[in-house]
């Protein structure tokens, strides 16, 4: 019996390689372009692998400006976060307290619960990926912070 189950979970990883392509990204191959609207204007994004809008796993790496800032928010998965580069400065809570804020520099990492607000904000370019389960939306604590709703 036991022989059974290590020849079906063997199989069952066989096939489950065998239906995904490999991703090979270089640096250079990465394709930034402006941010959804629901972040503040200056981010920049790259997909990286999956679509974040469908019900499945996403890669993406947002690039952001010095001196910038995403107030509280929250999304519908658990988000970890791996710093690539610069400094990412990120807390937990509804409200923005910048003295609260965790340095993260290259190769620090967050996982930040589902539904847990939570903010962010740079001293210098920084980037950073992102990985979670889509659908993936970004909600705001304060809709006034939202700039979707802020358009001028």
């Amino acid at each position: 019996m036991k022989h059974l189950i290590a020849i079906v979970a063997i199989a069952a990883f066989g096939s489950f390689q065998a239906e995904e392509s490999p991703i090979l990204v270089s640096p250079t191959d990465i394709n930034w372009v402006d941010a959804p609207p629901a972040f503040p204007k200056g981010a920049k994004v790259a997909v990286i692998q999956g679509d974040p809008s469908k019900d499945a796993a996403f890669t993406l790496r947002a690039k952001f400006p010095a001196e910038y800032k995403v107030a509280p928010h929250f999304h519908p998965d658990t988000e970890t976060v791996t710093v690539i580069s610069g400094t990412f400065f990120v807390s937990m809570g509804d409200t923005f307290d910048a003295s609260k804020a965790k340095s993260l520099g290259a190769g620090g990492f967050a996982a930040l619960p589902k539904k847990s607000p939570h903010f962010a904000f740079t001293k210098e370019e920084t980037i950073i990926q992102v990985n979670a389960h889509g659908p993936w939306t970004l909600t705001y604590v304060n809709p006034s912070d939202d700039p979707r709703n802020n358009k001028k």
